[in-house]
């Protein structure tokens, strides 16, 4: 099958288009055609040699994420048939023609989305829920703050926030960004070029703060992130573009009694992962069809552009996923 493989550590241009032999598919899992796949920023971290991928799956094939088509399923399988139109939150090898999943890990694709859009889903939305609703335990009506609002994972969370009817702060790089956010439920948007996104939040918030913040950026962030939380609020770190390392003073998380929590989802257990995407699909799917919730594709490249799309992605220029035509 054809993949786009990493032929070494480095630069974009390290990708070459390659045949390679076909996953196995155990007795229960799926074997499904990939027609498209996303990108995301573990993906060029995975290209440097900095973010090796987890036992059973391959180093130079990347790729968190796919939508495509079932082939065949494993003897114990019994959800899933050939031709099911499907998507899922992958460990890698998202770049290639094939993937083998297992049954659990999949969800079926909403009606009325192509799978372009839906391999645009499974990452940002399932990273995205699991951080506001599993780990902050997000209420209906709170008010959030969600950084890199045209992010994928940004514009995930906005949009899950604004489902529950939160108020959505959020910040990005330009006023282009914000505007396109707002479409998908923010309030109140900061351009972080401009204005310092804490003394946004206390002046928006009569100086009480928000419930919630997710944060990408890492340790820059910190200190702005804790005066920006309410008493007794939660932040979770999906991850640190930033930096990750810093001196904290606890009083500022004592006094205000907060709570921080920092998550992955790749390495953990295919159990947690099962249990996640099965909760998402029952909560959360259904509102894709109901036109609540979407997905949001930047840019569309084929498979053997993956070179270009990675430094489009580098260049940070994009609103939302940026997707790879595989078939």
């Amino acid at each position: 099958m054809r993949a786009a493989v990493i032929t070494r550590p480095g630069e974009a241009d390290v990708f070459a288009i390659e045949e390679v032999d076909e996953p196995d598919c155990g007795p229960e899992d799926v074997l499904i055609a990939v027609h498209a796949t996303a990108l995301n920023r573990a993906d060029l971290l995975q290209r440097r040699g900095r973010y090796p991928g987890p036992a059973g799956t391959r180093d130079d094939i990347p790729g968190l994420e796919m939508a495509g088509v079932v082939e065949r399923v494993g003897e114990r399988v019994t959800a899933w048939r050939a031709g099911d139109r499907v998507m899922a939150l992958l460990g890698g090898g998202g770049y290639a023609a094939r993937v083998s999943v297992h049954e659990r890990l999949l969800m079926a694709i909403p009606e009325g989305l192509e799978c372009v859009q839906a391999a645009a889903i499974p990452e940002v939305f399932l990273t995205a829920y699991d951080a506001l609703v599993r780990q902050c335990e997000l209420a209906v009506g709170e008010s959030v703050l969600v950084h890199a609002a045209g992010s994928g994972v940004g514009t995930a969370a906005i949009q899950l926030a604004a489902a529950a009817s939160c108020r959505v702060f959020g910040t990005a790089s330009s006023a282009e960004k914000l505007e396109q956010a707002r479409a998908l439920g923010l309030d109140v948007g900061i351009n972080y070029r401009e204005e310092d996104f804490s003394e946004v939040i206390a002046r928006e918030t009569g100086g009480r703060g928000v419930e919630v913040v997710l944060d990408v950026i890492g340790a820059p962030y910190w200190e702005g992130n804790l005066a920006s939380l309410a008493v007794q609020g939660r932040m979770v770190i999906v991850g640190t573009m930033g930096g990750g390392s810093l001196e904290v003073n606890l009083g500022a998380l004592m006094g205000k009694r907060l709570r921080v929590h920092g998550t992955v989802l790749r390495a953990r257990p295919i159990e947690q992962k099962a249990q996640l995407t099965q909760e998402f699909a029952r909560r959360a799917l259904p509102l894709f069809a109901s036109g609540r919730l979407r997905a949001v594709v930047d840019r569309v490249f084929a498979l053997d552009e993956a070179a270009a799309a990675h430094r489009y992605m580098e260049s940070n220029a994009n609103f939302g996923k940026i997707v790879l035509a595989v078939a």
